[in-house]
């Protein structure tokens, strides 16, 4: 009979950990604005944010007025949010800046910049994927580039013969974890002391994370539904044995 109770003990505490919330934890997201480490040639190494971070577990949304590195970026509004749907398990990231400018690229590309860049990811139980909308975006030299940029989409920066930085537009990474990076524009300076070089580092713009989606596992049907009623039946025999044996007794 004791050791009938301790069971019932323990399994009623397991079935109360499971009721809050009522299904499987979810994928984690998150989400940011604006990342810069740089260390440009001659000059101490620059790093800001990331910024207007936003993370599943808090907080889900976030803001930020502006971001300015002199002689590198120049941002407007920046807003992030990262949220999961603890019914469905998944996850949804976005991050956007608006009124981009790069004047670091101004010597070797002229004036470089967007309206609104914009990355966005999604978890879901059919799987994880992304995209980047680049709004009213001008790369100077290089030309005009489509507003939603195939994944992974990199483009040359070039000082005469030398390649100096690589801009990439919608990178896409998957991590190990499952999980997909998603990065609007991402430009990588390339380093070196040849003429025309700008220094070494990363400038990312409007970065969003998510999933995998976790599968969710409701209580009211299901799997979830039957794994409640395994519990409930693995309380209740355990009590339902005790009253028997005491009404025998009486």
């Amino acid at each position: 009979m004791r050791r009938g109770g301790a069971i019932a003990a323990v399994v009623a505490s397991i079935a109360l950990a499971g009721a809050v919330p009522a299904s499987a934890a979810p994928g984690d997201g998150s989400a940011y604005g604006v990342d810069v480490k740089v260390t440009l040639l001659g000059q101490p190494a620059v790093t800001l944010g990331p910024l207007a971070a936003a993370n599943t577990n808090g907080p889900t949304h976030n803001t930020a007025v502006s971001a300015n590195v002199p002689g590198v970026l120049s941002t407007g509004v920046i807003n992030t949010s990262a949220v999961r749907d603890d019914n469905s398990g998944s996850v949804t990231s976005k991050a956007s800046t608006a009124d981009v400018g790069l004047p670091l690229l101004k010597a070797a590309l002229g004036n470089v910049g967007a309206k609104a860049v914009e990355a966005v990811c999604t978890a879901t139980q059919e799987g994880v994927k992304g995209s980047s909308t680049l709004v009213g975006a001008n790369l100077g030299s290089l030309g005009k580039v489509d507003a939603t940029p195939a994944a992974n989409t990199q483009l040359a920066v070039n000082v005469g013969p030398l390649h100096i930085a690589t801009l990439i537009l919608n990178e896409q990474i998957k991590n190990k974890d499952g999980s997909l990076t998603v990065n609007a524009l991402h430009l990588k300076l390339l380093g070196g002391e040849a003429l025309g070089a700008l220094g070494s580092g990363d400038v990312v713009l409007s970065s969003a994370t998510c999933g995998p989606a976790a599968p969710p596992m409701p209580l009211a049907s299901g799997t979830g539904m039957w794994v409640g009623f395994g519990v409930l039946a693995a309380i209740a025999v355990p009590v339902g044995l005790r009253f028997s044996r005491r009404r025998s007794a009486a």
